[in-house]
């Protein structure tokens, strides 16, 4: 299997999944879908990109911290250092056990103290040489359920947040619109794809325990 024909396939199973997406117009990559998963409103933006000159697909999705969250992380770290540096260790060794790569980005320090958690990057790669609908469809649900356990663990040590997310130290600035987006033809116009977005109130994280 070449990279069309698995562009190819994954647009299939895409579609017969039901699951929207858009496609992303990147130089970098052969492929870059924006998938909107699971199939339902509380759905979040997947990544499904296709690097040039390699025999792999890469499937992430980030989610950025609320701010009411961060501020009770603040507050933690103030109260009992200690306990802030067991809860990151702990989220580390959840991350490491659930056979994903990871990414967490803690805020940047000030005065000695130790930022909170500001958002996290999960990915896994499949090499085409084992690239099937059931590998690929299973590799989205992992990162989906370890995405929600990670969701509920934040929710159930900070609360529910304030519904808007907080800042992200290490990011760059950028418009919330990507003119290179370009819809694809199941896409619904109510969609929102923007990644940088968090969780916030909105999100029913009990509707996909």
């Amino acid at each position: 299997m070449d990279a069309t024909a698995a562009a190819d396939e994954i647009r299939k199973w895409l579609t017969s999944e039901k699951l929207e997406t858009r496609e992303v117009q990147d130089n970098q990559n052969f492929l870059h879908l924006h998938v909107r998963y699971p199939p339902t409103k509380a759905a979040h933006l997947f990544n499904v990109v296709i690097p040039k000159n390699r025999n792999l697909v890469l499937i992430y999705s980030i989610t950025r911290v609320d701010e009411g969250q961060q501020l009770e992380m603040k507050n933690h770290y103030l109260d009992d250092q200690l306990g802030w540096k067991t809860w990151l260790h702990e989220t580390r060794i959840l991350l490491t056990q659930a056979n994903l790569d990871w990414v967490l980005h803690i805020g940047k320090k000030d005065e000695n103290e130790l930022g909170p958690l500001q958002a996290f990057n999960l990915s896994r790669p499949i090499w085409f040489d084992g690239l099937t609908q059931n590998e690929f469809m299973h590799t989205m649900r992992k990162v989906w359920l370890t995405k929600l356990s990670l969701i509920h663990k934040i929710k159930f040590g900070y609360g529910p947040g304030t519904g808007k997310p907080g800042p992200v130290d290490d990011w760059p600035k950028k418009s919330k619109k990507n003119p290179r987006e370009k819809k694809s033809k199941h896409e619904k116009m109510d969609i929102n794809f923007d990644e940088t977005g968090g969780f916030g109130r909105s999100f029913d994280r009990d509707e996909w325990a």
